[in-house]
């Protein structure tokens, strides 16, 4: 129950809740006071005093003062508003106004200090220190800083990259990077955090730079000449700052702000896209932004080229005699059809498979597997969750009937201990892991990493193993046996919440630490303390990435996972659970909305002839009860001659499925072949017809993120010439087919869906308005479920059920092949470059793969970083890449990264062994051997020495506000509250 205070206020009498800051309470009542140093997402920092107010006869922050049943406050007292003007006169010091002319005339939280409280002259004090544009994406002028902190506490602990900080012992002090060296050669990872977390434009995007207002387009320095020149001649300064209130609102109808959903991994990071005509001048997410509050990584931030990229696709393409040409809608479309029609009737509609994007919106994704079902007749459709997360889904479902994250981000925050297996989630899911390090910093969060390489979330784990490749399902059963043997398991949790548990352990009678420490390579001694750190954690989460999912086992550990938590009691209460981390923006989204060979929308399976029938009444059709083929039987079939066409909608299948080669003949095969793709891929250049499709920013819809929150994304400007949204091709397909589909929107299909699937009832656009959201399953009534299976598990009866499973040996080293390579993603590209390849910056920071070898593969084959080296496959392809020795990989190992799409491409290793129930491929069980073309003789490496992976971070708590106070003084006369 919520308690309640009264206080006063100026003299009014108010109620709010117990323990909320005397800011908030003043915000929610309109009373206005400046607080230059708060924002929503940092908390109280303590740095610029504006927020002054009397507290029963004391000056104090409002910030930092918690509210007291009969406290007396006041905001407008003679003392107060003294005390105020020189806090200001403070901040103005460190700051020169020149707002007409700055690009940041928006939402400047100091602009809007000055004018609210007349204040009519300043007396700034330029500092000795030179701007720092080093770095590609956004510039430092500490001319502008007002020395608050607001960047310190973002960078340190918001998402904990831990690069900036103020050095108090400067004169004048001064924002640093990693202890003073250029942004360019710091640690930064260029997160553009500390941008947000501006007030003022003393950190600034350079997309934004000269293009934020009607006369923002002279230089920097020339802006300063003029400012300092008519400070010394305007006494008074308000009719320039009159001015600037007219200019910024004109600014208003020169720049759209649109809220979006970030495309790339699948944290489901929102933000407003600020763009002027259809230039993006800057990405600015709000504290309100539901899964990153102000937080966002290099490519969220800053990877936004692809979108203006000159490459994009702008015409339907069709293949003419091995040539593309230049064709209408109408006649590609014609050609579709034409040859769909064909194929169906002579070869079956089992003949024809599609694959759907996981970058589409749900609407897009339903509406493909609507085609493929009620149109053409075959559940042959799928998404990309085939190569990564179906592993996860599968054993979701078999243990606790969701195939999806258990719960939401404040869950894993709130958690004792946070187990990571085989995730780098620091540069796959940055934002995510930043909840994390922080829990981990400020909370006393106790952190177990499982992988076979020390990423940085491993360097900062209470404890760091490393497994054989393929070996996690045996060290999780000796683990849970251990647990069992020492009486620790929750035996009423299991009693009262799970089923099959005496089939389960009776499945690790064979299982000792003798033989876990054999298979596995990890000692004796850490699986005990694993067992031991979770059974004295109240709370335990689990994460899991491709590590895991990417093997044989995949679907078997991924259940083993599960089987972990149950045992231990760790689902079904909040701060507990599996969250298997998607990869792709809406790759939840694609599955919730049905676009798999096994389930229609809201995982019904086809097997439920009851949950079949309410789509064949809504479709007027007969859905097929078996199951369709996989994205990976797609090509097997394609490569017997059994399927005949392919609709493959953004994604380069070429780069992304394993053993590229084979791919590509298997494509090459078809009698049809249709890409739909913003650009042209590897895939989309074997096509009979590519079709241009829209960005995301350039249509409506909504995504699903990893933590199954549902989000609106809306339109800011419209794609390049005839490129159209995935809704649109996908409806002109349908229709050329027969189907007298008439949806006017996005919307229209997601009040089909909400009408169909339970879980999806509550679903309205409504509801989803601006950076509004909800996690399924949604009630009727629009009540959404942050935490699942609080009360019970969705099987039959209620209850978990724990699953036995089974281990398969990974693929063995040889003589021959002796270096098992593994791969993943890095933090600054995405997947196979195709988008983040057209940010400059990006590709600046991080131009290509190399092979990452361990101190042992080094000294065995005689090879130093800078080497240039052939790397061969058991598959019989072969690939050349630059060496990068490294104490990150131990043994016989090695790395290479997903990123590139022309020479140094994964997949042309991996092999075609599939995990047997989710038929995801093995793509980390690739033994290779390693030939040396090129000894160096500069040796360079091959990561650029610019790349923020070669500086120490430089941690500190908070931003060390006393010695604010102890430099520049407070306005509070104890100096603090």
């Amino acid at each position: 129950m919520i308690s309640l205070v009264k206080l006063q206020i100026n003299g009014k009498d108010i109620e709010t809740k117990e323990g909320v800051s005397v800011l908030s309470v003043m915000r929610e009542n309109g009373i206005y006071i400046p607080a230059l140093c708060f924002n929503e997402s940092l908390g109280q920092l303590q740095t610029c005093d504006t927020c002054v107010v009397e507290i029963d006869g004391k000056l104090a922050r409002a910030c930092s003062s918690t509210v007291k049943e009969g406290m007396r406050v006041l905001s407008n007292s003679d003392r107060v508003l003294e005390a105020r003007e020189k806090a200001m006169n403070g901040i103005l010091r460190n700051h020169l106004l020149y707002c007409t002319i700055c690009d940041n005339n928006y939402d400047c939280e100091l602009h809007e200090a000055v004018v609210r409280l007349g204040i009519k002259k300043q007396q700034f004090k330029q500092k000795p220190y030179e701007i720092d544009d080093s770095n590609p994406f956004y510039v430092y002028d500490p001319d502008q800083c007002l020395l608050i902190g607001r960047c310190v506490e973002a960078c340190q602990d918001v998402v904990v990259n831990e690069v900036i900080k103020i050095d108090w012992n400067l004169n004048p002090p001064r924002v640093i990077w990693s202890d003073g060296k250029k942004i360019n050669e710091s640690a930064c990872v260029s997160c553009g955090t500390c941008v947000t977390a501006c007030p003022v434009n003393a950190l600034m995007e350079k997309t934004i730079l000269g293009k934020g207002g009607l006369f923002t387009g002279i230089s920097l320095e020339t802006k300063k000449k003029l400012a300092i020149q008519m400070a010394k001649n305007e006494r008074d300064f308000s009719f320039p700052m009159m001015l600037s209130e007219i200019d910024r609102s004109i600014r208003n109808g020169l720049i759209k702000r649109t809220k979006t959903v970030c495309p790339f991994c699948g944290v489901g990071c929102s933000y407003e896209v600020w763009t002027r005509g259809k230039e993006i001048l800057k990405i600015e997410p709000k504290p309100e932004s539901p899964a990153n509050g102000i937080a966002t990584c290099i490519k969220g931030k800053f990877g936004w080229g692809f979108v203006n990229s000159p490459e994009r696709l702008k015409h339907p393409l069709v293949r003419y005699n091995n040539e593309f040409k230049q064709v209408n809608w109408e006649e590609a479309i014609s050609i579709i059809s034409t040859k769909l029609n064909d194929i169906r009737e002579k070869y079956g509609p089992d003949s024809i498979g599609i694959i759907a994007s996981c970058t589409d919106t749900n609407e897009e994704a339903y509406l493909t597997q609507k085609l493929a079902r009620q149109i053409i007749g075959t559940n042959n459709v799928d998404n990309c969750a085939r190569y990564c997360q179906s592993p996860a889904t599968v054993g979701l479902i078999r243990t606790v009937g969701y195939g999806a994250d258990s719960g939401s981000f404040r869950d894993i925050e709130s958690a004792d201990l946070v187990i990571i297996f085989g995730s780098n989630t620091a540069e796959a899911h940055p934002v995510a892991a930043g909840k994390i390090k922080r829990a981990k910093k400020l909370n006393g969060q106790k952190l177990i990493v499982v992988d076979v390489r020390k990423h940085e979330m491993a360097e900062r784990a209470d404890l760091f193993v490393t497994p054989n490749p393929g070996t996690d399902l045996v060290l999780i059963k000796g683990i849970e046996k251990y647990i069992i043997d020492q009486g620790w398991e929750d035996k009423d949790f299991i009693s009262n919440r799970t089923s099959n548990f005496e089939k389960f352990k009776e499945s690790l009678n064979d299982i000792n630490l003798d033989y876990v420490e054999k298979v596995t390579g990890v000692r004796k001694e850490d699986i005990i303390k694993i067992a031991e750190m979770i059974h004295s954690a109240n709370k335990v989460v689990a994460l899991w990435a491709m590590g895991i999912t990417q093997h044989q086992t995949g679907s078997e550990t991924s259940t083993e996972i599960c089987n972990l938590l149950l045992l231990t009691g760790n689902f079904g209460k909040h701060g507990t659970g599996g969250y298997p981390m998607r990869g792709h923006a809406n790759v939840q989204g694609a599955s919730d909305f049905g676009a798999l060979p096994n389930y229609l929308p809201g995982y019904i399976s086809l097997e439920d002839a009851k949950g079949r029938e309410i789509f064949e009444n809504a479709w007027k059709c007969k859905i097929n009860e078996k199951p369709g083929l996989t994205s990976t039987e797609m090509i097997e079939e394609a490569l017997k001659g059994k399927l005949k066409a392919m609709i493959i909608i953004g994604e380069d299948k070429v780069l992304a499925e394993a053993n590229s080669e084979k791919v590509i003949e298997a494509l090459k095969k078809l009698e049809l072949l249709v890409v739909v793709d913003l650009f042209m891929t590897r895939t989309a250049k074997l096509a009979h017809v590519v079709l241009p499709a829209a960005a995301s920013i350039e249509r409506e819809g909504t995504y699903v993120n990893t933590e199954r929150r549902i989000q609106r994304l809306y339109k800011a400007f419209s794609p390049p010439a005839e490129a159209k949204s995935d809704f649109e091709i996908i409806m002109m397909i349908a229709n050329s087919l027969g189907a007298n589909w008439n949806y006017s929107s996005p919307e229209d299909v997601m009040k089909e869906v909400s009408s169909l699937v339970p879980e999806f009832a509550g679903i309205t656009y409504s509801r989803l308005e601006g950076f509004n959201s909800l996690q399924w399953p949604v009630s009727s009534d629009g009540k959404g479920t942050e935490t699942l299976y609080l009360e019970k598990f969705n099987k039959p009866d209620g209850k978990a059920h724990f699953w036995p499973t089974y281990y398969i040996e990974p693929i063995p080293t040889t003589e021959q092949f002796d270096v098992y390579l593994d791969n993943g993603r890095m933090l600054e590209q995405f997947h196979w470059t195709n988008i983040t390849g057209k940010t400059k910056g990006i590709v600046y920071k991080l131009p290509k793969p190399y092979l990452e070898i361990s101190y042992e593969v080094a000294k065995k084959y005689g090879i130093k970083t800078g080497d240039k080296v052939m790397i061969y496959s058991r598959n019989g392809e072969k690939l050349k890449a630059e060496i990068m020795v490294t104490d990150k990989l131990k043994g016989m190992r090695a790395f290479l990264s997903l990123h590139d799409n022309q020479e140094i491409t994964i997949n042309t290793l991996t092999n075609s062994v599939l995990d047997p129930t989710s038929k995801t491929p093995d793509y980390k069980e690739t033994p290779i051997r390693i030939e040396i073309l090129e000894s160096c003789t500069t040796c360079e490496p091959p990561l650029p020495k610019w790349n923020p992976r070669y500086v120490r971070k430089t941690p500190q708590i908070g931003i060390n506000y006393k010695e604010r106070w102890k430099k520049m003084g407070t306005v509070i006369e104890d100096g603090k509250n």
